[in-house]
């Protein structure tokens, strides 16, 4: 009786805990390049408060890129965004190591108030190893 309780209470612990979301990093690709995003702290930034936001750029075939081979700029939109909306931001990217990744573009972000803003990195090779990309996120910022 004792085994059969601790197999039930096992099985319903093992099934909950897959079942519970894990915050992880968001990938989208581009043309010939992915990037691994990530907004600290958790993806859940707060209105006023600096927060670092990362891209771990890869070309097809999984190679790093580097900042410094890539013309890359970043944009942040408020949501909804019309298609002539200027952007709220446009912070300066800075080569950065974080976790594995060596010298990707990270930058410094202050949202200016709560709500879903869009961020959008886009780039051209500088040795013309990949073709031209560009990536939207969204990002919800919490008071």
């Amino acid at each position: 009786m004792v085994f059969q309780l601790f197999k039930t209470a096992s099985i319903v612990f093992l099934s909950t805990a897959l079942a519970v979301p894990v915050v992880a990093h968001n990938v989208e690709i581009s043309n010939e390049v992915a990037a691994t995003f990530h907004i600290e702290p958790n993806h859940n930034p707060k209105a006023g408060k600096s927060t670092r936001a990362w891209f771990a750029l890869t070309r097809r075939g999984g190679s790093s890129i580097p900042l410094s081979e890539c013309d890359c700029a970043l944009k942040v939109y408020a949501v909804p965004r019309t298609e002539s909306a200027e952007p709220v931001l446009k912070p300066e990217l800075s080569a950065i190591d974080v976790e594995q990744y060596q010298e990707i573009p990270g930058a410094n972000i202050i949202f200016p108030q709560a709500g879903t803003y869009e961020l959008e990195i886009s780039g051209t090779a500088k040795n013309d190893s990949f073709t031209p990309f560009k990536l939207t996120y969204v990002v919800n910022v919490v008071p």
